[in-house]
């Protein structure tokens, strides 16, 4: 009765056992078969192919965390569009009200904008 009930999950264990077979098979070679030679060279920072210029403790301008976050909300708020044109698509009953409620959504995006804009937030110094 048991094995009935799970008959339907061996490909899927089967599956998991492969990954993780495989994975522990990968990291075994890679730690056999490699050169690993520690030179100055491989264990200095690496800055997008930069040198260091400072230390990595340096304090950063607010200017900085405020750009992040505004373009985290900005982008966040335009990813709810895409649940939007679903409906929209979907819902042709009320696509008047959506379309309304849609443009109230991207008017109070452009009035945050704008006004992180006139702010100076956006200019970087």
């Amino acid at each position: 009765m048991l094995t009935l009930m799970l008959q339907p999950y061996i490909p899927l264990l089967l599956l998991i056992a492969f990954v993780i077979a495989n994975a522990i098979l990968m990291l075994g070679l890679s730690h056999v078969l490699s050169t690993y030679r520690r030179t100055p060279t491989k264990i200095a920072p690496y800055e997008s192919g930069m040198p260091v210029l400072g230390d990595a403790r340096e304090r950063f301008s607010v200017k900085f965390y405020l750009v992040a976050m505004l373009f985290i909300v900005f982008d966040i708020e335009t990813v709810f569009m895409i649940p939007w044109a679903v409906a929209f698509n979907q819902l042709t009953a009320i696509s008047g009200i959506l379309i309304i409620e849609m443009f109230v959504f991207i008017l109070i995006l452009a009035v945050g904008y704008i006004y992180v804009w006139k702010r100076g937030a956006l200019q970087w110094d």
